[in-house]
């Protein structure tokens, strides 16, 4: 289901300190002030999935006669999104987890796994960077989930 509340983000008023590039890298008020060079073509995609809403960046470079996925940051929001063990939980049945998903803490309120670093921001707000097909490598993912920011309006 394609979501049509854009209305948080018709007027965005960015912090000043911020670069041209990290006001540019930002998705439903959330800003990445930390992305690899050498990522390919953004993306855009709005959906709702499990009454969780998201809005995701894909970034895809041509190689050769295919385009192959960089790298996902996907903004969730939803009331389902309480705390670290319901984010996971909520990602479990998203990715098609098992219970025993293998995560290791990241920062007070994330986790970290083979190729993702997920964040919760406050309570019904998330991030997710994914690298699925290990292009840019977990430490370089658990950067850029680090430096995601929750942009003021």
């Amino acid at each position: 289901m394609i979501s049509t509340n854009n209305s948080r983000r018709a007027v965005r008023k960015y912090n000043v300190d911020m670069s041209i590039r990290q006001q540019n890298d930002a998705i439903d008020r959330l800003a990445m002030t930390y992305l690899p060079e050498r990522l390919g073509e953004p993306s855009d995609f709005e959906f709702e999935w499990g009454k969780v809403e998201f809005v995701q960046r894909v970034w895809e470079s041509q190689i050769e006669d295919a385009w192959r996925v960089d790298l996902q940051v996907h903004a969730m929001r939803g009331a389902r999104l309480t705390d670290a063990e319901g984010l996971r939980e909520f990602l479990i049945d998203y990715h098609e987890k098992d219970a025993d998903w293998a995560t290791e803490p990241l920062g007070d309120n994330g986790f970290a796994g083979e190729r993702e670093a997920v964040v919760l921001l406050e309570p019904g707000l998330a991030a997710e960077v994914r690298d699925p097909f290990g292009r840019q490598g977990i430490e370089e993912v658990k950067h850029i989930a680090a430096g995601i920011r929750l942009l003021e309006l």
